[in-house]
């Protein structure tokens, strides 16, 4: 699926001190960060490594985000955006909710491939720092304070989409937010154990399988 080379999501202006995407420096940034990340791990990354890996000063860095942890942060806002995005315009035109509800079960637990249009962010990256990080950004004494300050504000809404869909699909099924919020979180433990814990999962790999797996489960609850 393609989308337009302009697109742009809305992140919550808490989260930076400067614009990332406003100029060069700062999509660069972006760009590098996520390359970085998933080279060396999110506790090993630092502003001093990403400036030398751009060819920049550590405190331009600085200039934009005021730490590491808001910087992950605005990338898995970044990324929730663009599955939310991909989500919606999967079910375009779409009336039948078991119909709709397949189709964001695809995209959630979909095996992410790269989207050239978006230059700065390559999002087959950022999908494996997702696998694999994105537990820090909630695992933090601060949760509650910037969970009131909506920095989960989106991720929060594609859970939220996915339940009223389910809701459409059996209006009196009583569990649509924890049956929702358990498929997000474990199609991204299911990618996480096919790569690290491969004794504790049946996946070995292959595309869709993961979707495919969440879609006859939930067939068998709601049907």
């Amino acid at each position: 699926m393609e989308f337009p080379g302009n697109l742009r999501f809305t992140i919550n202006e808490k989260l930076y001190l400067k614009d990332p995407e406003s100029s060069e420096l700062g999509r660069k940034i972006l760009k590098y960060s996520i390359i970085l990340i998933d080279q060396i791990g999110f506790e090993s990354f630092t502003f001093k490594r990403l400036g030398q890996c751009i060819g920049s000063n550590e405190s331009s860095v600085y200039r934009y985000f005021e730490n590491k942890h808001k910087l992950l942060l605005y990338l898995s806002s970044w990324y929730w955006s663009w599955i939310e995005y991909r989500m919606l315009f999967s079910i375009q035109n779409i009336a039948d909710p078991l119909q709709k509800l397949h189709r964001v079960i695809e995209v959630v637990a979909a095996e992410v491939k790269d989207d050239e249009t978006t230059a700065y962010i390559d999002e087959a990256i950022l999908n494996r720092i997702i696998i694999s990080e994105y537990s820090k950004t909630f695992l933090t004494k601060e949760v509650d304070k910037e969970n009131k300050d909506g920095f989960f504000l989106v991720y929060k809404r594609i859970n939220l989409l996915l339940a009223d869909i389910i809701s459409e699909v059996k209006p009196d099924y009583p569990y649509s937010k924890t049956l929702a919020s358990s498929i997000v979180v474990g199609t991204i433990n299911q990618h996480f154990f096919k790569q690290h814990f491969k004794a504790i999962t049946d996946f070995s790999g292959h595309d869709g399988e993961v979707a495919s797996f969440y879609i006859k489960t939930l067939d068998k609850i709601l049907l």
